[in-house]
């Protein structure tokens, strides 16, 4: 029923504006009654608990950032499956974001371009909805993805991700460093290990107890991936999340005009499948097995979820897809899983 709705009604619309009908949905899903039934109905087995981060999460199976951007659909995204929801990015000064359009879909690839700018609320109005969040009665583990504001110079990130981490990680069942977005000037510079390592050190004594994650671009050349994994190691972080979108247009199936069109941005989706695999191998490669590999992009299966975990992935995340496969993506992840241990 969804890829005919979304061949004859969503497709047609701004890919902006349905993604906004589409919280609408998800916000209710998450409200009692409601989400007592759909729970039922999309709830993963018992046999998909994953101990991570000194947490349970209920499948290895999660949102990546991006997708609920203001904290207001994590009840609901957890009542349609997902065993963890990453909300944000979230910068410490709330901002617009980039101009519209700032989002486009790449139907015949399965992906999205999409140069957002980071556009949230702010720090303190998503503090106030996570003490609200973490009161409810069910709820999946939420982490919170922090970036860089805007009218903030390269050089004064530091003080600007403390902020935003003071305020947050309390409220977080884990916190996630984002240096490598492409649509905020400057940022991916900060993935440089010089640059990178005082920042990390300094988040990472703000967040206290609260678990502390970086999240890379699968830009970075193999050295470079090396090297920032080994540096989360040294600097006492309990993770990484490999990979971001990526700036590249290579092997696209969608005409090179409407790609051109579509201008600048980060793209996600099928086509990062290969890149994002290859990362996370890299970073197993070097990093302790205690140390937790959250892997996203390209992630759209059952199947899909099971290689990135044989590939040594402890979670995986996903978000592009459900524009394509609908509200019950995740209930299809779990069904396809249990189906399979």
């Amino acid at each position: 029923m969804y890829p005919l709705l979304f061949r004859t009604v969503l497709s047609r619309l701004d890919p902006e504006f349905a993604h906004h009908l589409g919280a609408l949905v998800i916000r209710v899903a998450g409200v009692e009654p409601v989400a007592s039934v759909v729970r039922r109905a999309t709830a993963p087995g018992p046999d998909q608990s994953v101990q991570a981060l000194g947490l349970t999460f209920d499948s290895p199976f999660g949102v990546a950032a991006g997708f609920d951007k203001n904290v207001t659909m994590g009840r609901g995204l957890g009542a349609l499956g997902f065993g963890h929801v990453e909300v944000g990015t979230v910068t410490a000064l709330p901002q617009p974001g980039n101009p519209k359009p700032r989002l486009f879909r790449l139907i015949a690839d399965r992906a999205v371009i999409n140069r957002m700018g980071f556009n949230n609320d702010g720090a303190a109005a998503a503090a106030a909805r996570l003490r609200r969040l973490r009161r409810a009665r069910r709820r999946p583990v939420i982490g919170v993805n922090i970036g860089k504001s805007r009218v903030v110079a390269v050089e004064d990130a530091t003080t600007d991700y403390v902020r935003s981490a003071r305020l947050l990680a309390p409220l977080a069942d884990y916190l996630v460093v984002n240096v490598s977005s492409p649509n905020t000037p400057g940022l991916r510079g900060l993935q440089a290990v010089e640059t990178l390592r005082p920042l990390l050190t300094a988040v990472r004594d703000a967040a206290g107890r609260t678990p502390l994650l970086v999240k890379i671009a699968p830009d970075l050349d193999d050295d470079e991936v090396r090297d920032i994994a080994r540096l989360a190691v040294d600097a006492g972080l309990a993770g990484l999340i490999a990979t971001n979108t990526t700036i590249s247009r290579s092997g696209l199936t969608t005409d090179a005009a409407a790609v051109a069109a579509a201008g600048a941005g980060g793209l996600s989706g099928a086509p990062l499948k290969e890149r994002a695999t290859e990362v996370l191998r890299l970073v197993r490669e070097v990093v302790p097995a205690e140390f937790v590999v959250i892997s996203a992009g390209g992630v759209e299966t059952a199947s899909d979820v099971r290689e990135r975990l044989a590939a040594g992935a402890t979670l995986v995340q996903g978000y592009t897809a459900f524009l394509y496969r609908g509200p019950l993506w995740a209930r299809q992840i779990n069904r396809g899983l249990s189906h399979t241990r």
